[in-house]
């Protein structure tokens, strides 16, 4: 799975520079979590979480992103701020949603969705 997602994140990451971003980090890890895309679009800092599914069998892959998710991608961005002395950028949550799969995965999906400031900031 691990294996999986991050060779997803790679296409999420190369749509976004696609969509004019600038790819600052993958895979953040702190105490709080892990953040898979931090971002820069424009003069704003995205936090991207990127979510996979094969098919709907599951639901849409940005529904995974639940209430629980955002706290912890909102902690970890929280931490990624403070240590990167970042206290007065504007920065936002995007989610990228990827419906398809197999063994090709540049060319296996059969559609990827980008939902800009998909959620605010969770205590």
């Amino acid at each position: 799975n691990r294996r999986t997602g991050a060779r997803y994140e790679q296409v999420a990451g190369a749509y976004l520079e696609s969509q004019g971003y600038r790819i600052l980090q993958y895979n953040y890890r702190c105490r709080q979590g892990e953040i898979d895309i931090v971002a820069r679009d424009g003069e704003v800092l995205v936090f991207c979480e990127v979510k996979f599914r094969r098919d709907l069998s599951s639901g849409l892959p940005e529904e995974a992103v639940n209430y629980r998710k955002q706290r912890v991608i909102s902690k970890c961005a929280l931490h990624y701020l403070t240590v990167h002395g970042l206290s007065e950028v504007q920065c936002r949550f995007d989610v990228i949603g990827i419906l398809g799969g197999g063994e090709d995965v540049e060319h296996s999906f059969s559609s990827i969705r980008l939902y800009k400031n998909a959620f605010d900031y969770r205590e």
